[in-house]
């Protein structure tokens, strides 16, 4: 079999960290090739609004930022590698995407 790609894309970095944790521990207790994680730019979506829903008053306004934070994993595997990985437990915030090259 070829190499995995595995693309992690979530809100919070640390769950990202983790769950790369223990993809990579997986692949290097089946002994196979693991390069990663990568980590890629970080995409930071900003919202100004204003404070005052009618308009008057002075202009104020409250700023807001999300951050979506990206790692890539390749992972040279076999069939058993690939399930074990599967099997991880991944929260509902943190979108996984694997690609088989």
């Amino acid at each position: 079999m070829g190499k995995a790609r595995i693309r992690l894309i979530g809100k919070d970095a640390a769950e990202l960290d983790g769950i790369c944790k223990q993809i990579v521990e997986i692949a290097k207790s089946t002994g196979v090739e693991v390069k990663g994680p990568i980590p890629l730019p970080t995409r930071r979506l900003k919202i100004a609004t204003r404070r005052t829903p009618c308009g008057d008053g002075s202009d104020t306004y409250e700023h807001w930022e999300m951050r979506i934070h990206k790692r890539l994993i390749d992972v040279a595997g076999d069939a058993r590698t690939l399930r074990q990985i599967m099997r991880v437990k991944v929260p509902d915030t943190v979108q996984v995407k694997i690609s088989l090259e």
